[in-house]
């Protein structure tokens, strides 16, 4: 009742606006992987330095609707969009050849994380690690605010998360698998590799559902 109250007041509309759902079965249709993969040569001709491997669910040019629907998901909440997007990392990243793997959620400062209230990167390892038989653990912490990204250029991106994360596990695997919504300079994704590989972790890759590149 109460949910039926809530949408009388402010009705759920799809991502091209449709009234009485968040994702309509046409936009689901058009959500789909069309992964985009870095490998280590290519991360390094980029200037990131630590991480290994960077797997992307698909770009916005090739899949426009994705945009809306992270911004969605990120920003307005909407956990009716998590397991869609989640799916489109776990089709779109291979098997990871090693036995000891975790897949780690990008971590945000507790500032971003109370006014926001979820860390999307926490829910979409939910969702791959379900998909995937992996374990999900928080192995890093955000130590300062970094700020939103959104509106710098690349140098500036690539400096705004020096030294911004810490370890916080116990014994590393040997493979972690950062998850994350997006990723456009990989700057933050190669600063958390850079912590995870100070402690000990040998390999470490991104998976991401976009690259805004």
């Amino acid at each position: 009742m109460w949910q039926t109250f809530l949408d009388f007041l402010f009705p759920r509309r799809s991502l091209r606006g449709t009234e009485g759902e968040w994702i309509s079965t046409d936009e689901q249709s058009h959500l789909v992987s069309n992964p985009i993969i870095e490998e280590t040569a290519d991360l390094r001709r980029r200037g990131l330095t630590s991480l290994d491997r960077l797997v992307a669910a698909s770009t916005y040019a090739h899949c426009p609707l994705l945009k809306k629907a992270i911004h969605t998901f990120k920003y307005c909440g909407v956990r009716a969009l998590e397991g869609t997007l989640g799916h489109l990392i776990a089709q779109a990243a291979s098997t990871v050849q090693s036995s000891d793997i975790v897949l780690c959620p990008v971590p945000l400062h507790w500032t971003r994380a109370f006014a926001r209230g979820f860390n999307q990167a926490e829910r979409l390892a939910r969702i791959v690690a379900c998909e995937k038989g992996m374990k999900v653990e928080r192995l890093l912490k955000r130590i300062r605010a970094t700020g939103s990204q959104a509106k710098r250029h690349r140098t500036e991106r690539l400096t705004a998360v020096v030294g911004a994360f810490r370890w916080i596990g116990k014994v590393p695997p040997a493979c972690v698998i950062l998850i994350d919504d997006l990723s456009t300079t990989g700057a933050t994704l190669d600063q958390c590799a850079c912590a995870l590989k100070n402690a000990g972790v040998e390999r470490v890759e991104g998976w991401v559902i976009a690259h805004d590149r």
